[in-house]
């Protein structure tokens, strides 16, 4: 997804200084000749646009997830989109989600014309806390959209309790996640919907793009009639009493997610081993503990490296450590800036205060660096160049 909303606009314009080989980004797509031999390979062929190689990329992506339909769309906001408009949700529906999610996910609520209903999270998985769920369900209440945030499964087992009890779709944003897994299953598996998103910096990538997955047909139907036409249906009168928003991807990208999702193992490992590295390094901070992982989480992967501050740092202090990092040629970056902060959800009403975890959790979380170019001793250096920083702004080196 352009990053998630996790990294706001940390991604814009970077000076000619920042392009220095020096620099080291946020992300950097695991790409190899695999990926560059598909894309040619489609290049040379008589189709790009959307034809047969997004109908293979649906086809390895359901049987990944071993889900029976995947509906490939441009990003994680277009499949919620489509995925409300699918299950007949709009206009004087409220949908319940995190404020400490993927804003570009999330932002498809009010584009779908739904109002957004938030909810706290979890303190240390920052996954939406199933009661607190519960206590935001009004008569007017159609779904509720959960978030694997920064590629930690959300509680599935209790929301799905909670929307079966209350007659909810269950909707799952898996855009931070693909590879985890809850309760030995994939994340992908347990929303009646879920959606993917394929830009950076997700683990697998194909520049832009997005995955719809379900179970049910008529899910299904809805999102392909929904999302575009097929040429062979140029001339059916029966189809076009549905104007789609043609909304699908090219074959271009698909060839580049095909092969990457042919290499995702190898992908996720190469990640595994980077992450193994920061925590190596990371020790070195003061009361530092291990990544949280839930009692039910059976695997994680990772989105970003992400190092939560203790609770003497301000957000303040926060946003002087990330600029410490770009000083020193390290792209680091705030996850998150809280939706119910952001002016759009402002308007509807929601201030400061409302949501103290998530409030808590974004303004003393930093997403390092996290990608299969990075070395150890860059991984060294951007540890102790964070280390420093949070030294420089008078708070000293804790986490936690």
């Amino acid at each position: 997804m352009t990053d998630a909303a996790l990294v706001d606009d940390e991604e814009d314009d970077l000076s000619a200084v920042e392009m220095d080989q020096s620099f080291i980004p946020l992300s950097d797509p695991d790409i190899t000749e695999a990926e560059i031999e598909a894309v040619a390979a489609t290049l040379r062929s008589a189709r790009l646009s959307s034809g047969p190689v997004v109908e293979a990329f649906e086809a390895a992506f359901a049987n990944y997830l071993g889900r029976k339909y995947a509906i490939a769309v441009p990003s994680g906001t277009f499949g919620l989109v489509l995925a409300l408009k699918a299950c007949g949700i709009g206009p004087g529906d409220e949908v319940i989600a995190s404020p400490y999610s993927f804003r570009e996910a999330t932002h498809a609520i009010s584009i779908a014309g739904a109002h957004p209903v938030f909810a706290d999270i979890d303190y240390w998985a920052g996954t939406l806390a199933p009661g607190k769920v519960e206590a935001r369900i009004t008569p007017k209440t159609r779904a509720i959209v959960a978030s694997n945030n920064n590629g930690h499964p959300a509680q599935w087992s209790e929301l799905r309790d909670i929307a079966t009890k209350h007659g909810l779709r269950l909707l799952e944003d898996s855009t931070e996640a693909i590879g985890s897994k809850y309760k030995g299953a994939l994340v992908g598996t347990f929303g009646d919907v879920a959606v993917f998103d394929f830009s950076q910096p997700s683990a697998l990538t194909c520049g832009e793009g997005g995955m719809v997955v379900t179970d049910d047909i008529d899910i299904a139907v809805a999102l392909r009639r929904n999302r575009s036409r097929r040429l062979d249906e140029r001339a059916s009168t029966v189809v076009t009493s549905t104007p789609p928003y043609q909304a699908g991807i090219s074959d271009l990208s698909a060839a580049l997610g095909l092969a990457q999702l042919q290499r995702l193992e190898e992908i996720l490992e190469r990640r595994r081993l980077i992450e193994h590295f920061y925590y190596k390094h990371v020790q070195s901070f003061e009361g530092i503990k291990d990544p949280y992982i839930g009692a039910d989480v059976t695997e994680v992967n990772w989105f970003l490296y992400v190092v939560h501050l203790g609770t003497r740092f301000s957000r303040s202090s926060r946003d002087a450590i990330v600029e410490d990092l770009r000083v020193e040629q390290v792209e680091g970056a705030g996850y998150c800036n809280p939706l119910h902060l952001q002016r759009h959800y402002f308007d509807l009403g929601y201030r400061r205060g409302n949501f103290l975890v998530t409030e808590k959790v974004a303004d003393r979380a930093v997403a390092l660096p996290f990608h299969v170019h990075l070395t150890e001793d860059q991984i060294a250096f951007i540890v102790e160049t964070m280390k420093e920083a949070s030294i420089n702004v008078g708070a000293g080196a804790a986490i936690y």
